[in-house]
This record gives structure tokens, sequence and C-alpha cells, in this order.
């Protein structure tokens, strides 16, 4: 059925494409270009995958949380505080807006071992400049636990005969059939950003999700949008409406998971002290997902997280940072800026007893910018 009806949709796509994009004529580049392919191959795949019934499909809480983690060894240092804070790469993630803050192309690799080696979480992107008003960004995620012990085929009774019943007395698990599986996530951002004004930006993702656990795998779609505006040169007021159409997870055995959407709120305002420049930010992040116990605070099935960070930066050669995030982290940090090339290092400790916390988690990030003249955004 699917087949049959592809060409529909991609001529939908294409109409969708000539009605609505009108700057297209303006786009002669090869980043303009592959763009627009990339919303028509979005909007293909969206029509396909609702196309799918499903068996089986629930608002699921926690679905989406592998893509709230953060990204950015400066912004989860403030611990995640940077919906309006956020000024270069990585804002592809925290605020798609906040990309058409840069003039120069950026590009990003960070590694985090999360709760010590338990889990491992990997991101990469780049965006560019186009224009004067424009940037354009892609970025990518990944999250895995591995090697983890699958005993479904492991269990035999006192003859060493395979079988599934649990309750047997004599059941134990062979070491010797004790297989390995992973769970590992992907998200794929499309970022596009313009400034609407010298005070007001906006910008919005479009992101393809892939989800595997075990022998089974799902794939989903959604969008972010987002706005920044400053009405000063030191304050900053960001959104960010993450899954805003509500993010659809289709897995191959039947199950629909929907992604409810999260409203990300904050403001941040820097200023000249001792020599260097302060920064202090504050977020709310706003879910609908009746977590209430897992959150700082809720009124019925609306949960509130805050963020909280604190930047001093000297000079542009170096900053120190903390924060307390929305999973009750303390957050440290710092950075150093050399010729076009930044790294960043941030720790996070859970706020209870060594006995009772989960481990650490170390974040290191690195971002080139390429700040030459030939590669400087037009009209900057």
């Amino acid at each position: 059925m699917l087949q049959n009806l592809q060409p529909y949709y991609k001529n939908i796509a294409l109409d969708f494409v000539s009605l609505n994009m009108n700057f297209h004529s303006d786009f002669n580049g090869i980043i303009g270009e592959f763009m627009i392919k990339l919303f028509k191959i979005t909007i293909i795949l969206s029509a396909l995958i609702a196309l799918n019934t499903p068996a089986q499909t629930v608002v699921a809480k926690y679905a989406g949380e592998f893509m709230a983690l953060g990204v950015g060894g400066r912004s989860l240092g403030m611990g995640g505080a940077s919906v309006a804070a956020v000024n270069d790469v990585t804002a592809g993630y925290w605020n798609p807006a906040g990309l058409a803050r840069i003039n120069y192309p950026q590009f990003s690799l960070m590694h985090e071992e999360h709760f010590g080696d338990l889990v491992n979480y990997n991101y990469a992107a780049a965006a560019i400049p186009y224009g004067k008003d424009m940037s354009f960004g892609i970025s990518a995620i990944r999250l895995s636990v591995d090697g983890i012990p699958d005993t479904r085929n492991a269990l035999v009774d006192i003859h060493g005969r395979l079988i599934d019943d649990i309750d047997n007395r004599d059941a134990k698990i062979d070491p010797d059939l004790v297989d390995e599986f992973s769970n590992t996530d992907y998200a794929f951002y499309g970022s596009f950003a313009k400034r609407q004004s010298d005070e007001f930006y906006w910008g919005a993702n479009i992101k393809l999700i892939s989800r595997t656990l075990a022998e089974y795998s799902a794939l989903g779609i959604g969008f972010d949008i987002g706005a920044v505006y400053m009405p000063t040169d030191d304050l900053y007021l960001g959104a960010n409406i993450m899954d805003v159409t509500t993010t659809l997870i289709a897995w191959d055995e039947g199950r629909n998971e929907l992604v409810s959407p999260t409203v990300k709120i904050g403001g941040a305002y820097a200023f000249e002290f001792l020599g260097g420049r302060f920064m202090p930010a504050l977020d709310f992040d706003i879910r609908f997902e009746g977590r209430e116990f897992a959150s700082n605070f809720n009124v019925g099935p609306v949960s509130f997280d805050v963020r909280s960070g604190l930047e001093y930066s000297y000079d542009n050669l170096f900053a120190i940072r903390a924060g307390y995030n929305d999973v009750k982290q303390f957050t440290i940090g710092a950075g150093v800026n050399l010729p076009m090339l930044s790294v960043d290092y941030s720790f996070a400790r859970f706020a209870e007893s060594d006995f009772e916390r989960l481990p650490d988690s170390h974040r290191i990030s690195i971002m080139l910018t390429l700040e030459k003249p030939e590669f400087m955004r037009e009209g900057f």
C-alpha cells in the first residue's frame, strides 16, 4: 500500500515546496539545494509514517528522554540553561533560532561518559551563515548502552535443557548461553534560522529518529520551533517548543509511541564585573506527561523543571561555569578559546550521598570556527 501511495505523496510534497518556499530561486548554492531536498524527503517520510496504521498507539512518558540530555560542554556546564544564552552551532539542539547569531561556519563534536561508563553519548554538528539573515545547520546525537546481558534463551532445567518456565524452582541461567544486545538511539536534526529583525530571531528543526533495542527497531519524525528576543545588547529571552506537533516513533512490531511537546523558556543577562563578563541564566522546562514526583514541581499533569547556570568569561580567553540541571545534578565546567578552536569541559554530580547516587558524568566538547574573511556572513 505504501509503495502505491508514495508517488502521490511525493507530488504533494513537491507542490507544497513550490507554493511555500518562495525563497527557492535565491538558493543557487549547494547548501540551499541540499536543505530543500532534505525538506522534500522529510515531508514524504512524514506522510508514509502517518499511513502506517498502528496496532497500538500510546502517549509514552519518557519516550523522547534520550533527546533531553543536552549537548555542548559550555551549555552543560551551566546546567543546560541555554535556550536564550546559546549563540553557537549547538543552538541547533537548544534553540534553532540561536543559529541566526553565528557569523562564521562552525563545527562541533562532543563525547560524554554518562553515569560513568554505563552510557555512551556522542554529538556532532555543523552550521553555516547564509546571506545576511539566515543560517543552516545539521546535527546528530547517539546514545547507546552496549553489552546488555540477554538471558532470554539461557534458562535451563537441572538437565541443561532450555525451558521458558521462569517459575520452575529448578530453573537456572546457563552462563554459556547468555548473549548480549545493545540499546542504541539516534536523532538527526536539520535546522534553519532567520534574523527577522535586529532584536528578533526565529528558527525551526526537522528531526529524524532511529531507535534499536535488541532485534526491535523504530523510526520517528518530529519538529521543533524556537525564537530569541534581545531587547538590549545584554538581555536575551528565548523559547523553544520541542516536538511541537507531537513526535511519532513507530516500532516495527506494531507499537507507536507519541512524544508530547516540551516548552522551554528562559532568559540570560550579561554584565561586566571583576574585569570579565558574568552571565547568569535561568530556564524552565514545561512538560505535559504527568511526571509529578519526577519533576521539580507540577500542576496536575503539567510538570515544571528548572535549569540554572552562571558563566564568567575573561577577555574571550577562558571561562568558568556552574549550574544546576533538571535532574537535580550540580554541574561545573570550564572552557578555553584558542585561535578558531574552543575546548569545553563539564562535570555533573547528583545531589545525593555517595551510596545513593549514580556515577558522575563527564563531557568534553570542541568547536571549530572558520573565523576568516572569506567565510564571514554577508554584510557582517
